[in-house]
């Protein structure tokens, strides 16, 4: 017997224990080994719950937690949306309406909330439009939650009008400038790589541009949302979860692609990812556009809507920029890369005008955030695979002429 033959296990001994602890891991089934931790975990989790091992170092109750969301006004009727955002009940006993006492009613006659539980709270009140209103509601404890309105106005109802007149809005704001900027494709196309490069990277700066922006209102907004949504880790979730979505599709067309797939390899695909996050970043635009007309803070003039357009012009070219070395694709690419890019300025002002929320407006931008950064890294892969690098000269220009040329038109915006 050789060397080799004496020293390989036998199937039946030792390196057959092996196999078989490896199919039963600590002696029992797989599936009962997978969920073994998961039990255990319920185990302690009870037996914590019922020892209450912290009881003798609680420092007191824990404070009531209400928020005011939002406020809907018809002319002598203040309608205030709260939410219960602590973890014990808490009840409403007074509204105060600029420091006076206000008789009051609550939608379903309940005045306690639950942990979490939301309420409309109707305060019969014929106030002045434009001057601010300062309201605020006094908990059974004592607890004082101050809310102020700034320039109330009517709020629209969800009538037929209204809905036009959003969606005309919306039409101007967001798709005529996309389609407009998207005009530049015949001349982006007759470029040199060079160039194209360069109105890559003005492309996306412009993109950067959106997230940053953004970002920074996303921000914003999470510190109005109720606390037990936790409004930083909902635009956390909401941009790494739209990142991670986007960047799976884009590996899946990478896959196809490379299996040799033709119509996966071209950048039709960039394009519509493109439009997309643009289109992610106008849906949260609408969404302010919207609550801000339903508050009847936003000026309807001919100026705005100019500065808007503007503003996302400069989105069309970076949409058809992808395709200027590719085929001519047909006709209704195009229109479908418009409408992906600014149609969803229409269908976030209505979210915004009836709807309306900070929890959704912090997420919508975030959302809109984390497709375009994925958006970025495609960019400059195309850059890459046409045989160029993103840090040249001319393209770092190009990048900063998009900054400048967006920080420009949000101040015309901002007027």
């Amino acid at each position: 017997m050789s060397d080799d033959e004496a020293e390989s296990p036998d199937p039946t001994t030792d390196g057959g224990v092996e196999t078989a602890r490896g199919n039963r891991p600590l002696g029992l089934p797989r599936w009962a080994a997978a969920i073994l931790p998961l039990v255990l975990l319920a185990v302690v989790l009870g037996a914590f719950v019922a020892t209450s091992p912290l009881a003798g170092v609680e420092g007191g109750e824990p404070l009531p937690d209400v928020t005011v969301t939002h406020v809907t006004l018809t002319e002598d009727d203040v309608a205030l949306h709260v939410v219960n955002d602590g973890p014990g009940e808490v009840t409403l006993s007074q509204v105060l309406v600029d420091d006076a006492y206000w008789s009051f009613t609550v939608e379903g006659g309940d005045r306690t909330l639950g942990p979490m539980e939301s309420r409309t709270v109707h305060v019969p009140y014929h106030w002045q439009e434009g001057w601010d209103l300062e309201v605020a509601l006094v908990l059974d404890d004592g607890t004082t939650v101050h809310h102020t309105i700034v320039a109330p106005s009517v709020t629209p109802g969800f009538t037929g009008e209204t809905l036009r007149t959003l969606a005309v809005l919306g039409v101007f704001v967001g798709v005529i400038p996309v389609a407009l900027g998207m005009l530049w494709f015949p001349y982006i196309r007759g470029m040199s790589s060079r160039a194209l490069h360069a109105v890559l990277a003005f492309s996306a700066a412009i993109l950067a541009f959106l997230a940053l922006d953004a970002g920074l209102e996303a921000l914003e907004l999470a510190e109005r949302v109720p606390g037990a949504y936790e409004g930083t880790a909902l635009v956390v979730l909401g941009a790494l979860g739209t990142l991670l979505l986007v960047q799976s599709v884009s590996a899946w067309r990478r896959g196809r692609a490379e299996r040799g797939e033709a119509r996966f390899s071209t950048g039709l695909w960039v394009a519509y990812l493109v439009a997309l996050g643009i289109g992610l970043h106008n849906l949260a635009e609408g969404l302010a556009i919207g609550s801000s007309f339903a508050l009847g803070r936003v000026s309807l003039g001919t100026f705005l809507v100019v500065g808007f357009m503007l503003h996302n012009v400069t989105e069309g070219p970076a949409v058809v920029a992808p395709l200027a070395d590719e085929r001519r694709p047909a006709a209704w690419h195009f229109l479908a890369l418009g409408v992906l890019a600014g149609a969803p300025v229409i269908l976030g002002g209505w979210i915004g005008g009836f709807a309306y929320s900070p929890t959704l407006g912090a997420f919508f931008l975030a959302t809109g955030v984390g497709a375009i950064v994925q958006v970025l890294w495609e960019l400059r892969g195309l850059v890459r695979a046409d045989g160029g690098s993103a840090a040249t000269a001319t393209n770092m220009l190009a990048f900063l002429a998009g900054l400048v040329v967006m920080y420009l038109t949000d101040l015309l915006v901002a007027i």
